[in-house]
């Protein structure tokens, strides 16, 4: 499983044209899910993106969480992050879960962060979205459960 995670002053989806859900700050979190992601996957990341310390404290230093600040999360999901151009011009997508199987973990990555008591929105998977942001740095991290960078 892997996120891109953005800071952002606010974010907000439409789906097919129409208004869906915003947040105002906090993380965008682009979430893409590969064939044998867990729960142990889910854990960690959701773990991570929450005591992450990458919002600025009152000397400018990115000394704060998501938590102290008590900021939003916006959760998409992204199966192209599992894209892999190593090869040729078009990406290859063999890494990236099912969408049977990837839905079933976006939807637990969800209720895993709600559970943390941060305020939570979504868009839809696997629906065509415009995704909005006023990213704050901008200030953008790439993480992995597999921990490869």
């Amino acid at each position: 499983m892997r996120a891109v995670i953005q800071r952002v002053r606010s974010c907000s989806v439409d789906v097919e044209g129409e208004p869906y859900s915003q947040i105002g700050k906090g993380l965008l979190v682009l979430l893409g899910i590969k064939t044998d992601d867990t729960q142990e996957d889910i854990h960690y990341l959701v773990d991570k993106i929450q005591h992450l310390r990458i919002f600025e404290d009152e000397e400018g230093k990115m000394n704060l969480s998501l938590n102290d600040i008590e900021g939003e999360v916006m959760i998409v999901s992204q199966f192209t992050l599992y894209g892999d151009c190593k090869k040729g011009r078009r990406p290859s997508f063999i890494r990236a879960g099912k969408p049977e199987e990837a839905e079933c973990s976006y939807n637990e990555f969800v209720q895993v962060f709600r559970s943390t008591k941060i305020p939570v929105k979504t868009g839809v998977f696997q629906a065509h979205m415009n995704v909005r942001l006023d990213n704050d740095g901008p200030v953008t991290m790439l993480i992995d459960s597999e921990k490869s960078f």
